[in-house]
């Protein structure tokens, strides 16, 4: 993953150098926010002088996953100390979950978690950190004809695709997508507020249906 982790670190690099922010400004943004999807997310709209609540608002919805990654990840984690699990859930991202639930479905005793997720987490915040890095510094320098925007994008879906188990999930990822391109048209990206509130509205009431029928409720 680390390949597709470094195409769209650079393309995130090279679209915050082309905000006009300036370099140290870019790095430190990256270093501190550490969230390429909600950075993404967030710079055409500072581009577009949106309102600030809107910056705000685009970049919790886009940010909620962690929510539930970390939901998933505290019976593992529970037990440690809430500084170091503060720390954990800073460098908590999409790849190192998928890569974690994956060895670990469920908390297995005796096994040391925090080692396996140090190790996955640290190797992709050290290639996100290089590239994005990279991207801000070499700038407009790096030509479109690379096609590094459609390498991290398919790096993105094929991470989701892991993600979609059940029936409910790729429910509300079809919902997901139809709805964004159904409001592409809306200003300041609001499609993509669209598109997470339709598929959690689903999600949710799919979830709520399998658990009646499992019940055996009508």
């Amino acid at each position: 993953m680390a390949i597709g982790i470094a195409a769209w670190g650079l393309v995130a690099g090279v679209a915050m150098a082309k905000t006009g922010m300036g370099v140290p400004l870019a790095i430190f943004m990256s270093i501190v926010v550490y969230a390429g999807s909600a950075q993404i997310a967030a710079l055409p709209l500072i581009m577009s002088g949106a309102p600030m609540w809107v910056v705000w608002a685009t970049t919790l919805c886009v940010s909620l996953r962690f929510v539930a990654f970390s939901f998933h990840f505290r019976p593992y984690f529970m037990h440690l100390p809430r500084r170091q699990r503060i720390a954990f859930s800073f460098l908590m991202g999409d790849t190192g979950f998928a890569l974690f639930i994956r060895r670990f479905p469920e908390p297995a005793r005796g096994r040391d978690h925090e080692e396996y997720f140090l190790g996955s987490s640290l190797v992709t915040f050290g290639v996100w950190q290089l590239s994005i890095i990279t991207g801000i510094v070499a700038g407009s320098g790096i030509p479109t004809s690379w096609g590094l925007a459609f390498a991290g994008t398919m790096a993105l879906l094929a991470l989701t695709c892991t993600q979609l188990r059940k029936p409910s999930t790729w429910v509300a990822a079809v919902v997901a997508g139809s709805a964004a391109i159904a409001a592409y048209a809306l200003p300041l990206k609001l499609n993509i507020l669209v598109a997470i509130a339709a598929a959690v509205a689903v999600g949710v009431l799919a979830d709520h249906a399998q658990a009646r029928r499992a019940r055996g409720k009508p």
